[in-house]
């Protein structure tokens, strides 16, 4: 079971530095329903997040890309560049661009990163010149374009959870190959991917596969250097479970080595 609590405003107060989004997990055995571990910590969500992107970006982004762009500077971005540059270390520079030029400098001050790091002054010059863009925002509309889109550019789609939020244009979307980390999930409840399949631009069968189809080798990946990808993280409740079972896993292993120690 997971709680959550939402409150959007927490950053328009004066003095606040509150995050927008509390959560914490209740894990139960699968098996007699006893009560495994109570998880608090937003940090949680965030690398759960940031996980589930870098493991579709190894299956769908150039092999070894130099450059990366962050759009939106909010409490996911820190977390996905560290878990990229981790995944990644071709990575060579990042750009980071916010709507708030203040926020992405910000960000940018306080990241720690073997790549260089730094405030991107005009997004379609930066879309334009990355191997990776990666789009965690709270947008209704679209942030980007499909045309600015290099070939071979892997496109990470983060915000967007509701049919009425929306990051990616319709060209994004039509031009690139799609995956989802769940088909049925994003198909029913994300604004990039719904909004387009109720219009007719894409049909179903236009979302090639999910993380499970990749994982097991049933869908492939990356094609080609010029192909552009597009990955739709829902962020759904099974990872929330996974994550859970392997941090609950790890902790007791943890724990078991210090008694032997």
């Amino acid at each position: 079971m997971k709680f959550v609590t939402v409150s959007r405003d927490n950053r328009d107060r004066s003095g606040s530095d509150a995050d927008t989004i509390h959560s914490a997990i209740l894990l139960c055995d699968a098996v007699d329903a006893s009560i495994k571990c109570f998880i608090v910590g937003n940090s949680f969500t965030r690398f759960k997040t940031a996980a589930d992107s870098a493991l579709a970006a190894r299956f769908l982004a150039p092999r070894e890309p130099r450059r990366l762009l962050m759009i939106g500077a909010g409490s996911q971005a820190p977390v996905h560049l560290k878990v990229m540059c981790a995944e990644f270390p071709s990575l060579e520079r990042i750009e980071v661009w916010n709507r708030s030029a203040d926020r992405a400098a910000s960000l940018v001050e306080r990241c720690e990163l073997s790549a260089n790091v730094r405030v991107s002054g005009a997004l379609e010059r930066s879309v334009r010149e990355a191997d990776i863009v990666i789009c965690a925002t709270g947008s209704t509309m679209p942030v980007f374009k499909g045309e600015w889109l290099k070939p071979g550019t892997h496109v990470d789609l983060v915000g967007g959870y509701t049919p009425q939020m929306r990051e990616a244009d319709d060209t994004a979307v039509l031009n690139a190959r799609v995956y989802a980390d769940h088909r049925a999930l994003v198909t029913e409840n994300c604004g990039d991917i719904v909004q387009p399949l109720e219009t007719g631009v894409i049909d179903a069968s236009h979302v090639r596969g999910d993380l499970f189809d990749l994982c097991a080798k049933t869908v492939e990946g990356r094609g080609s250097d010029r192909e552009i990808t597009l990955f739709k993280n829902g962020g759904g409740g099974h990872l929330d479970l996974m994550f859970a079972e392997w941090l609950f896993a790890n902790q007791q292993m943890d724990a078991k080595r210090s008694i032997e120690a």
